[in-house]
């Protein structure tokens, strides 16, 4: 079979999804998939109504069933799926007899092997019950900790004779790598979903994987280990606080000036009152590009200045961020470098050595250690802790996509309101 380019409308509410469908049928948009939340938002409707829309179209409904395989075969196939996509770690029973009601109803059978730990062992065993296509599909959560459909794809492509669907953060980069590994249907979500012209993007994709060439995007991709502060620079303080669920904002730490985006891993100090003499030896200590983090521990005589500024401008760090006072602002604010602080003082104290380089402090109200990511620009300060990092990056450029999306539906002639359905979705109370 021709390599299918399948559209996966994974949106919570019906008018966006059917606005994007239609645009990206227009660039050229094979199958159109009802994604699972799109489902549980706004049930089997939703389902028929992409069908009124688009009755050339194959129509994919990824109910990700775990039981009652065939009745809920019956009910995406009756709204109007021609393809119904059960998990593969359902039992052999569920999956049997969603076969028998897909049969009965003139539809198809997509297996999921997403979760599954043996994918070639469980992919065997589909192939003899029947089914229709498989899927590798690595999940959202799992793509935001760098894992990559591409990796276990060509195992599967080896073992077994079903068309292969992928899907997993696929962009116009990736997409012709899946091909070349053995896809059958490319599987493309946010890399359509979130374009702000979804038309455009959808021709982008189509060409990469028609023509099994990568094509160059800045966005909606996923960073690794090795790539985090490219990722970091590209998202801001709120993007980041979204991500951590409204987590990791220092409270009232704010910068000396404005128009800074402070991207960099923490040297972190801990001093007292006036004792500027830890600060001033972690500028020496600290590699290029990190940020030095002070907590002076309630303190509000000034423990940092111009020259000191001047000092970590030299040593090309990133920035410092002092949950304590500064002192000289009319020089540091002529001074190109990001400087945050709580507190700012004329007085500055004397230089006894007491305190320590590198422990576990609090900066903000929030626990910094040595190593962890500091992202700091106008809205303040965020600590993103060294061991989620990688998926806290993810998940900001995730944020801000989705963002980009709305921004261009508002721009369109919506307003904030109407576009996210906020009423529809206020947690109801009593």
């Amino acid at each position: 079979m021709r390599t299918i380019l399948q559209v996966a409308l994974d949106l919570l509410n019906e008018h966006r999804a059917l606005a994007i469908a239609k645009d990206s049928v227009k660039g050229g948009a094979d199958w159109l998939e009802a994604g699972t939340p799109l489902i549980k938002s706004e049930g089997m409707e939703v389902v028929r109504k992409l069908k009124e829309l688009f009755p050339d179209k194959i129509l994919v409904a990824d109910m990700k069933t775990m039981d009652t395989g065939a009745f809920e075969t019956e009910m995406a196939a009756k709204a109007g799926a021609d393809v119904v996509c059960i998990l593969a770690a359902a039992d052999d029973i569920t999956i049997v007899d969603a076969l028998k009601s897909a049969r009965k109803y003139g539809a198809k059978i997509m297996v999921d092997l997403i979760g599954v730990k043996d994918k070639v062992k469980r992919a065997k065993d589909l192939e003899k019950l029947g089914v229709d296509y498989l899927c590798m599909h690595v999940g959202i959560d799992e793509q935001m900790v760098g894992k990559k459909p591409v990796e276990i794809l060509t195992s599967v492509v080896k073992n077994t004779n079903i068309p292969l669907a992928v899907a997993g953060g696929i962009n116009s980069e990736t997409a012709a790598d899946v091909v070349k590994a053995g896809a059958s249907i490319v599987i493309v979500g946010g890399a359509i979903t979130k374009a702000k012209d979804v038309t455009k993007a959808t021709k982008l994709i189509k060409t990469a994987v028609t023509e099994k060439k990568s094509v160059k995007t800045d966005l909606f991709k996923k960073y690794d280990k090795t790539e985090l502060r490219e990722a970091f620079s590209l998202v801001s303080t709120p993007n980041v606080s979204d991500a951590m669920h409204k987590q990791g904002a220092m409270k009232d730490i704010k910068p000396v000036k404005l128009g800074f985006h402070m991207v960099g891993r923490a040297l972190t100090v801990r001093t007292i009152d006036g004792d500027w003499a830890k600060p001033i030896e972690a500028i020496d200590k600290a590699e290029k590009g990190e940020v030095i983090v002070v907590d002076v521990n309630g303190g509000k005589t000034a423990i940092w200045g111009e020259l000191a500024t001047w000092s970590a401008k030299q040593k090309e760090l990133a920035g410092v961020v002092i949950d304590g006072a500064i002192r000289d602002l009319d020089d540091l604010v002529k001074i190109n470098f990001p400087v945050y602080s709580r507190h700012v003082s004329p007085n500055a104290g004397e230089p006894k050595g007491l305190g320590e380089i590198g422990a576990e402090i609090t900066c903000g109200n929030q626990t910094v250690k040595t190593g962890d990511w500091i992202i700091g620009d106008d809205s303040g300060v965020v600590v993103v802790p060294q061991e989620i990092a990688q998926e806290i990056a993810n998940r900001a450029l995730d944020v801000k996509e989705h963002e980009n999306r709305i921004r261009e539906e508002i721009k369109s002639g919506g307003s904030l309101g109407t576009v996210v359905k906020v009423k529809k979705w206020e947690k109801k109370i009593g």
